[in-house]
Order: structure tokens, then sequence, then C-alpha cells
């Protein structure tokens, strides 16, 4: 694994913010919108976000999944 700056780190760090925060706002969406097509979009969204999470949070653990 290369070695991560500390300004790295940072901009993981704030990426994996925005990546949770987007996750968990699709999943809202994807229970309380009435139209299935929607909400199935917005679930689809939400799992999107998830595994770039999870990516991304790999990268801190050395590539470890």
């Amino acid at each position: 694994m290369t070695n991560l700056t500390a300004k790295d780190l940072d901009v993981l760090s704030h990426i994996l913010t925005g990546e949770e925060m987007a996750c968990k706002k699709a999943r809202i969406y994807a229970n309380t919108l009435t139209d299935v097509a929607l909400a199935q979009e917005m679930d689809r969204i939400a799992c999107a976000h998830a595994e770039r999470f999870s990516a991304l949070f790999a990268i801190l653990n050395g590539g470890k999944k």
C-alpha cells in the first residue's frame, strides 16, 4: 500500500463522511417515497454510496476488506 500523507487522510475522511451521509439520506428517501420506481432508484443510489464508502474505507485499512 502507498503511504498516505496527513492531507490524504484528511481528504479521505471528508469523502467518507460525504458518502456516509449520502447513503443515509438515500435510504431515508427510499423508505419514505410512495412511488415504487423512485424508491427503488433511491435504494440503488444508497447501495452505490455504500459500496464507495466500503472501497474508500478499505484504503484506510491497507486494502483489506
